[in-house]
């Protein structure tokens, strides 16, 4: 990944009356990079897209493209181009005929726009789907084609809407694949807004986690998933067990809030080590996940810790049963205060 900045945010302020959306946001993604915007409906991120794209006027701060502040700039003026969720391709009009739109109203001489047009498709893998139209496509297909046709114009930036949303799961794990292959491929900089911790973490160079209209943590993706940097992040990127103070001191010998990922402790064996923290619950319920199952138990002190063990280590494990729990003491990591600092299960 280059150094230079393909798009620099600046106290990016967004209001809508008296609700702000977003909320005094600095933020410098690179060129090339595979840039994912993460959080929940209503966490700002779509509106930081939109403001990227000139869609919606900052309400205070800078907004710079290529270190060129387009600000007060609009849409077309912008060297971006957007994928929406539903795709709005012309269903009247081919592939070929979707893909050379924008081409033809900036009055690209015909032979031109059907080379470059082919070229898009191809870099999408649709070569040979010119001569259809959209309702002959699968949904994935129609993805590619809004693709392609975002493409065309090698735009330096490429804003993607939560792209994959309308897609069932086994195909939207394809895309997500087919997504960044298409993206090292050509170069340019995406940026991706989704709520799908997945999508995220499989596809991202880096993320930055959003709530409540500002960034709670920006990161790499193994960065992100094993260093929280708040109980927000903890426990929306994944499940993760959150420690109060108090637990913290009692299990771990330290009063800090602290964060566990269930991945990381297991039942039934203690942990073999001096590093090892083992502690008594009681079995609550057991969710079938296939090749793992989700234990969530409760504590002496009635808080609740959840591990996440191989389907074929529970033998004996019964709800209402005993069973002891084993961590590696690294395994537990602290976490910044903040408001939702209660401890348990945060999901």
């Amino acid at each position: 990944m280059t150094t230079e900045r393909a798009i620099e945010l600046i106290h990016v302020r967004k209001a809508f009356g008296d609700v702000v959306a977003v909320d005094d946001v600095d933020l410098t993604i690179g060129d090339g990079e595979f840039f994912s915007l993460l959080g929940p409906s209503g966490s700002g991120k779509t509106t930081v897209l939109r403001m990227i794209a000139g869609f919606e006027q900052p309400t205070a701060g800078a907004i710079l493209l290529a270190d060129r502040d387009v600000t007060h700039l609009a849409p077309y003026d912008r060297n971006v181009n957007t994928v929406f969720q539903d795709y709005a391709l012309f269903p009247h009009m081919s592939v070929q005929q979707n893909v050379e739109y924008g081409l033809m109203v900036k009055k690209v001489a015909k032979a031109e726009r059907r080379r470059l047009a082919g070229e898009a498709l191809e870099s999408v893998r649709l070569s040979g789907y010119g001569d259809r139209r959209p309702h002959q496509l699968s949904g994935g297909q129609r993805q590619r084609v809004a693709l392609a046709r975002a493409l065309i114009n090698r735009p330096k930036v490429l804003l993607l809407d939560e792209p994959l949303g309308a897609l069932d799961l086994k195909l939207r794990e394809e895309m997500q694949t087919e997504l960044k292959a298409i993206q090292h491929e050509v170069g340019i900089t995406f940026v991706f807004v989704t709520h799908d911790q997945g999508e995220a973490l499989s596809m991202s160079d880096r993320v930055a986690v959003f709530n409540l209209g500002r960034i709670e943590q920006i990161g790499t993706p193994r960065e992100i998933y094993e260093t929280p940097a708040s109980p927000f992040v903890a426990g929306f990127v994944g499940t993760s067990n959150v420690l109060d103070a108090e637990q913290s001191r009692r299990l771990l010998g330290s009063a800090a809030l602290h964060s566990i990922r269930p991945e990381r402790i297991s039942i039934g064996a203690a942990a073999s080590g001096e590093s090892a923290v083992e502690v008594p619950a009681t079995v609550l319920d057991v969710q079938y996940l296939g090749s793992t199952c989700r234990v969530r138990t409760r504590l002496d002190d009635g808080s609740t810790l959840v591990a996440n063990v191989p389907s074929d280590g529970l033998v004996g494990v019964t709800i209402g049963g005993s069973v002891r729990l084993a961590w590696p003491r690294a395994a537990a990591f602290p976490v910044a205060m903040s408001n939702s600092s209660e401890g348990g299960e945060s999901q």
